[in-house]
């Protein structure tokens, strides 16, 4: 305690020859408010040196950042503001009962002296008068003052501790919320501490600690959140199970075929001599070429796949399709059955399904009602939970990747851009990934997926199904469907009359951190359809008849077992 009386004296000194003009209250009052500033940069530094370590650290709470943490804040916010707030005070009241304390001879004459009537000798006023406590407890004919007071020992230091908040959760943004109690907790506990030092000397301090506190939230606000990258991987298990390295073996199941595309005019099928027979041509794009094709060894109808242009890049990431999805097993997932080498590239085998994509069927039916939107929102986040628990992204959820079958029911097929956690976002080329009308906010600025963004597009599908258009609108170019989506544009076409209206606004925040998670939605949707009498298995758009295809539609021959 001696260190710290002699550190309050070397302090209260300081600040009497830097500011003391000379003017009532006293030269004694204003230094002790210079001093309450200068103990109020304790609790700055601390929330600036604690949102500095959560940029690196983001989200990683142990023993040792906590530790950390509540040591950092112990000291600066409790400690060594309470240790020096009683020996300014234990100084005042040495001078007041005639000793000298750690001022020299000519400071302690001018703390004599008086300057206001009101205040009259400043010695008295800062060290002889009422403790904290004490003031606090009403005495009979105080009245007005006493209201004065209170608002001095106690409305003072409630402002600060509202203050000292906000410094926590600026060191703790982008994070839970409990750990900030780690800062201000200890500022309550300084403020009940404080109870037995002199009310006028708190009062004056605290004027000054309060000014400092505010003026120190800009540094605090400056230093800025952990990025959204390093809040995941703080967030993630430090060693996930990595996704197989090759295909499973195929496993029979009893659910129908779950692949693969929508249908283009018949082209001449290759009749090579291979295993895999090419019977027509399903569809075309940047990405490569998919066939409908025989596989002569099994006799069962398979799509192929191919590259254009095979190159390493395209040759890893088919890999990382074939691995994604023999690592998936879920009834609403295309199945991979073979990598196999062909005269014209790499093609991945799979699946094969009879459908049209949901696209088509909202573009020719029109939108569908609440039901058959919370059957399809429910299958698909169940679908995309079995993705995400192998480690794997799908990354381009729209409507477009969801085929309907005959039967109504809903499969999320393409996953040719499916990357395990963690992977970049963008190709080797400097292409984006993902289709920007469907891009979440987070991934359009650069970041990278995650199953967040996943659940992002499944629920701006959900939008789409419900209303006919993208949850952003319709925009003229993809470059300005990628700068809406990088600014997180506020959807505008969301279905309001939906029963679903509120949970899509919620599940389309531009925050990942404020979306539900796909189980919870899996929870809310299908809680919904149990209090609407309707079953969460059935069909998500109008039925085909037996037998009658329409135009943009995928057949196949049922799958043999």
């Amino acid at each position: 305690m001696d260190v710290f009386a002699e550190l309050a004296g070397s302090l209260l000194s300081w600040a009497y020859q830097v500011f003391s003009p000379g003017v009532c209250p006293g030269d004694w009052v204003y230094a002790t408010s210079t001093a309450g500033a200068l103990i109020g940069l304790f609790p700055v530094l601390a929330a600036f040196v604690i949102a500095v370590i959560r940029r690196f650290t983001a989200n990683r709470y142990n023993a040792v950042t906590l530790g950390v943490f509540g040591g950092i804040s112990v000291l600066c916010v409790l400690v060594v503001p309470w240790m020096l707030l009683i020996a300014i005070s234990d100084t005042y009241r040495t001078v007041f009962a005639g000793g000298s304390a750690a001022l020299d001879e000519t400071q302690v004459a001018n703390l004599n002296t008086t300057y206001c009537g009101f205040i009259g000798d400043q010695s008295t006023y800062l060290g002889g008068g009422r403790t904290v406590y004490e003031t606090v407890l009403p005495q009979a004919g105080e009245g007005l003052m006493y209201v004065v007071h209170l608002g001095g020992v106690v409305g003072l230091p409630l402002l600060i501790l509202l203050v000292v908040m906000l410094h926590a959760r600026l060191a703790f943004r982008r994070g839970p919320a409990w750990p900030a109690r780690l800062f201000w907790v200890p500022f309550l506990a300084l403020v009940v501490f404080t109870a037995g030092i002199s009310a006028n000397t708190a009062m004056h301090a605290w004027i000054g600690l309060l000014v400092v506190s505010v003026l120190g939230l800009a540094p605090v606000s400056m230093v800025g959140p952990p990025s959204r990258k390093a809040v995941r991987r703080s967030e993630q298990s430090p060693h996930p199970p990595p996704p197989p390295s090759r295909p499973e073996p195929e496993r029979p199941r009893g659910h129908q075929p779950t692949a693969v595309a929508t249908a283009m005019a018949p082209a001449a099928a290759h009749q090579g001599g291979g295993r895999y027979r090419r019977m027509r041509k399903l569809g075309h794009g940047g990405f490569g070429t998919v066939w409908q094709a025989q596989d002569s060894q099994l006799g069962r109808t398979v799509a192929l796949k191919i590259a254009h242009n095979p190159d390493h890049e395209t040759v890893e990431r088919m890999q990382r399709e074939a691995r994604a999805l023999a690592a998936v097993d879920h009834p609403s997932c295309v199945r991979v059955y073979d990598l196999a080498e062909e005269h014209d590239g790499l093609a991945l085998v799979m699946e094969y399904l009879d459908g049209s994509p949901l696209s088509f069927s909202v573009d020719e039916d029109g939108p569908v009602d609440d039901v058959r939107a919370a059957r399809l929102w429910s299958t698909l986040a169940a679908a995309l939970l079995a993705a995400h628990d192998k480690h794997v992204l799908h990354r381009d959820v729209k409507p477009s990747n969801v085929i309907v079958d005959p039967s109504g029911s809903p499969h999320l097929i393409d996953f040719g851009i499916a990357r395990s956690k963690g992977d970049a976002s963008m190709t080797a080329t400097g292409m984006m990934i993902g289709t920007p009308d469907y891009t979440a906010p987070e991934v359009a600025a650069g970041e990278p997926a995650s199953p967040a963004s996943d659940a992002w597009q499944l629920a701006a599908t959900v939008s789409y199904a419900l209303t006919g258009k993208p949850p952003r609108g319709v925009r003229e170019t993809a470059m300005a469907a990628l700068s809406a989506a990088a600014r997180a544009e506020a959807p505008s076409e969301l279905p309001e009359r939906s029963a679903h209206a509120a949970l899509l606004a919620r599940a389309l925040d531009p925050d990942p951190r404020n979306r539900p998670s796909l189980r919870e939605v899996v929870r809310e949707v299908d809680g919904w359809l149990a209090r609407a009498g309707a079953s969460a298995q059935g069909p998500v758009t109008r039925v085909l008849p037996q037998g009658a295809p329409r135009q943009g539609s995928t057949r196949i021959q049922p799958r043999e077992e």
